[in-house]
């Protein structure tokens, strides 16, 4: 048993997870680093404040086999898991309904709820199980579990299914000390929201440049929210970017 805290980032090799990884070592974590390709999680890894505080375990979150051997070797090493931040996903391609493929429905949701329920069942039942009993799950629920773009119907029905994994966790987890909360991401620029600063379409068929803000500022939220005592909770947490189009009416 070791004294540090332990984490779990899934989708930690890139962008937000990538940030959210580092500011947890950076805030004295012990954190796993998961996602499908080791490359990235060993050179995110080597990246952070103090590479000592990290150990990449691949995983593919969409196979329950996976997932059980990843939280299997958790359990192995370190005897508990005090935080899941359930953060890996994927988009598609903006289209209107009829034209998105039934593979890219089954593959985005594949990923971004699926995953994110094998995950959360598997550090409910460890946290639940562990002494001292508790955690926490932070969800990764996007903008998106608010208000969609257009042509998003996969990525936006996933998102706010998470909101409902997010509420019924909450309620779960009171009997176990297990608290479970949603950060809600706006504009963060990481790879996948680089077509934000050339132009995308907006609700009023326009293409305009949206602001963007640092994933950093995004690692440091997930940073606080891990960082409260058991007893206190962030329900939802909304960070954006400042000017991004989300409120009134543009």
């Amino acid at each position: 048993m070791t004294e540090s805290r332990i984490a779990l980032v899934t989708g930690a090799g890139t962008g937000i997870g990538t940030a959210a990884a580092h500011a947890l070592v950076a805030s004295g974590w012990t954190v796993v680093y998961t996602g499908r390709r080791p490359e990235p999680l060993e050179k995110a890894v080597a990246a952070s404040a103090d590479p000592s505080r990290g150990v990449a375990l691949p995983a593919d979150i969409t196979r329950p086999d996976e997932v059980d051997r990843l939280f299997s070797e958790i359990e192995s090493r370190f005897g508990r898991l005090d935080l899941l931040f359930n953060n890996a996903g994927m988009g598609s391609k903006g289209m209107p309904i009829d034209e998105i493929p039934v593979d890219t429905w089954t593959d985005v949701v594949a990923v971004n709820l699926t995953g994110s329920f094998l995950c959360a069942r598997a550090a409910f039942g460890l946290m639940r199980r562990q002494t001292p009993q508790g955690g926490r799950i932070i969800n990764n629920g996007s903008i998106s579990a608010h208000a969609p773009r257009p042509g998003s119907v996969p990525y936006t029905t996933t998102k706010h299914a998470i909101t409902g994994l997010t509420k019924t966790l909450a309620l779960d987890g009171r009997p176990f000390d297990i608290a479970c909360g949603q950060i809600d991401i706006g504009n963060a620029l990481t790879e996948m929201a680089m077509p934000m600063t050339k132009g995308v379409p907006q609700a009023n068929g326009e293409i305009a440049v949206e602001a963007t803000m640092d994933p950093a500022q995004v690692g440091a939220a997930v940073a606080h929210m891990a960082g409260l005592p058991l007893e206190t909770n962030v329900l939802f947490m909304t960070v954006m970017a400042t000017k991004m189009p989300f409120v009134g009416r543009g």
